[in-house]
């Protein structure tokens, strides 16, 4: 089972319903400011990703934090539901879209074209998880895929993620939702959405290499050169989250350089994200389990970036794992 931060920590609770998806290319992002409530352009969030993801509980969540949202809105009208809803005041809008809408393809191009005339330019949340995620989530919900038709459940789930490509690739925020349950796709949502529109938002997530490296992550840190406190009898059944074991990893050698480098690094790169118009960070932080060094390491970064007034939520992918 995944595990998360003392600040996010939840129960486990039921997978994440399964849905639809989609493609496009990347609009041009407009320098970020910070303009009064008054002046405030519409905000457009584009929800899409692989079918049974979560793009549901994503565009739910989205609605508990005063969003209003559209589901299966053809790309066609978008353009006019944007004009309607700056007309009528509404100033944050998410609009799922999936392949339900058979001419979606041919549509984002040209509305993403229309939209930049018109001063919005949408952000792209993209939710995907691995194959054996979406076959167990698809079947427990007992629904074909949308682009299985006469084949397998996976012929059709290997088809959306190849038409899918070029979205995800747009996207400026991608959550890989496999390992996460209602939840904790909720705190993600929640952090990156749920605050001012003009800060950069990080996700520090904790990892183990033996696991897989995480498909959602901005930019990888290895922590392996730090001594593994696996091998300390009293810490091995501890985790990076007690304060025994933080202590002991932090005052190794090499891991305070590391700490100052990395919040040097990600405080400076913060500033270009927000000119260039990207909002959102996810940072992993890896060791062999995900259980020890990257918990603690991960937890200390956090601390040390919320000081820095970056706004800042910690993940543990991998903690509770065998």
């Amino acid at each position: 089972m995944a595990g998360v931060s003392t600040e996010t920590a939840t129960p486990p609770t039921p997978p994440i319903a399964a849905e639809a998806a989609t493609s496009v290319p990347e609009p041009v992002r407009p320098a970020s400011a910070a303009p009064s409530a008054e002046e405030r352009p519409l905000r457009l969030v584009v929800v899409s990703g692989m079918s049974g993801a979560g793009r549901s509980t994503t565009a739910d969540n989205l609605e508990d934090l005063g969003w209003y949202v559209v589901d299966n809105l053809p790309p066609s009208v978008l353009p006019d539901v944007c004009d309607e809803a700056r007309r009528t005041g509404i100033r944050q809008l998410a609009v799922v879209l999936d392949v339900r809408t058979r001419s979606f393809f041919e549509q984002l191009p040209a509305m993403f074209a229309e939209l930049k005339e018109s001063g919005t330019v949408p952000e792209i949340v993209y939710v995907e998880a691995s194959d054996d995620v979406i076959v167990r989530r698809q079947e427990s919900v007992r629904r074909p895929h949308p682009l299985q038709g006469d084949g397998r459940l996976l012929d059709g789930i290997h088809r959306e993620r190849e038409l899918l490509a070029t979205l995800r690739a747009a996207a400026d925020l991608v959550i890989d939702t496999s390992s996460l349950n209602v939840h904790q796709l909720g705190s993600r949502i929640t952090h990156a959405y749920g605050g001012p529109d003009h800060a950069l938002r990080v996700t520090v997530l904790s990892f183990g290499f033996k696991n897989g490296i995480p498909l959602d992550a901005d930019m990888i840190f290895d922590v392996r050169f730090l001594p593994n406190p696996h091998w300390v009898p009293e810490l091995r059944p501890q985790t990076g989250l007690s304060a025994p074991v933080s202590a002991y990893v932090l005052s190794q050698p090499g891991a305070e350089p590391f700490l100052t480098s990395l919040e040097s690094v990600l405080t400076t790169v913060a500033s270009g994200y927000l000119h260039e118009g990207k909002r959102f960070a996810t940072i992993g932080i890896g060791c062999t389990g995900g259980k020890h060094r990257s918990t603690a390491i991960s937890e200390e970064l956090a601390r040390r970036l919320r000081a820095d007034g970056l706004p800042t939520t910690v993940l543990h992918r991998d903690l509770g794992r065998e």
